[in-house]
């Protein structure tokens, strides 16, 4: 089994459609604690495993034992599951994002260059619009001509340390391993308002003290978030309410930006049309340390400045407390 890639990404859809909810992804976890010790969260959806002791101690190939374990899911929790296997993580995940709901995709060693050379530069893992749309702006327009290309003129595009990063997973090659964790926790935080509020300015402005608070906390704690989750306090026909919807982040991130972004485009597909708000919170959900979060190569000048931009004011705030720098929004 020495020659069986040994790395499994697992997306979990439940039947019908939507996401397990916490009380079965820690099963599905538990679940994958049985095959191998060395399981990964990646809430809200999705799993890393190492299963290189399971194949010798089940005497199965990789997707034999992939069909077991999705048998398992579906019978026991009700999760269908979409997996991906590679002999790295980066790899696991790119094929399970290509897999369909009820199938493995392998990638065998010594495959990834078939796999990768025909996909567009977007696809690469950690590679995002802006960068793509950099790359194809010289013709590199395929993950195999990224390959392909000379190491030199990757770094001369985008930097030495993004140019080598670039290269290396181009060529299928990935240096992170799945680091056995715990579901990962949460944080959270909440705005509540002296009356019913009508008006959606005030709504958006208590919206983003709540991100700007818990990208605070996050980076304070060198911690990133995979998804967010916002809840809506209003007063309708029978008291009040309260409506909660969560989506996953593109990337982990502890980035305030990202964090608003995301929250405000859940709000509005609450579509509370003239609503009477009470309160507001925002939940940070899938946490994990910093160092290991990967984060999608770019070089967009305007995101470099927010971030750092981000980082001075944290100093601040951590000398002088939270309320020294405030976005102008809030501060008006």
């Amino acid at each position: 089994m020495n020659d069986q890639p040994a790395v499994l990404c697992l997306r979990f859809r439940r039947i019908g459609g939507g996401l397990p909810d916490g009380a079965a992804y820690e099963g599905l976890l538990a679940l994958l604690g049985a095959f191998t010790p060395v399981v990964e969260a990646a809430p809200p959806g999705s799993a890393l495993a190492d299963v290189s002791g399971a194949l010798r101690y089940f005497g199965q190939d990789t997707a034999g034992l992939a069909s077991v374990i999705r048998v398992r899911a579906l019978a026991l929790h009700g999760v269908d599951c979409a997996i991906g296997a590679a002999a790295n993580p980066m790899l696991a995940r790119m094929a399970a994002r290509q897999a369909e709901s009820g199938t493995t995709l392998v990638v065998p060693p010594g495959g990834h260059e078939g796999f990768l050379a025909s996909k567009p530069a977007a696809a690469l893992d950690g590679v995002g619009t802006a960068t793509a749309r950099t790359l194809c702006g010289y013709g590199l327009d395929s993950i195999g001509r990224i390959a392909t290309a000379p190491l030199s003129t990757l770094q001369r595009i985008t930097g030495v340390r993004t140019g080598r990063e670039l290269w290396e997973r181009a060529n299928g090659i990935d240096r992170t391993r799945v680091v056995p964790n715990a579901a990962a926790r949460s944080i959270a935080a909440e705005r509540s308002f002296p009356h019913d509020e009508l008006d959606p300015e005030q709504h958006r402005r208590a919206l983003l003290s709540l991100t700007e608070e818990l990208g605070a906390r996050l980076r304070g704690d060198r911690l990133v978030c995979r998804s967010l989750t916002v809840s809506v306090r209003y007063a309708d026909r029978t008291g009040y309410a309260t409506l909660t919807r969560g989506r996953t982040l593109p990337e982990p991130t502890a980035h305030s930006a990202a964090l608003t972004s995301l929250a405000y485009r859940i709000q509005d597909s609450f579509a509370l049309q003239r609503a009477r708000v009470r309160g507001l919170g925002l939940r940070a959900e899938g946490l994990q340390d910093a160092e290991r979060a990967s984060r999608q190569l770019s070089f967009d000048p305007v995101d470099e400045r927010a971030r750092t931009i981000e980082a001075v004011s944290d100093r601040l705030r951590a000398r002088f407390g939270p309320q020294a720098v405030k976005p102008g929004r809030l501060a008006a």
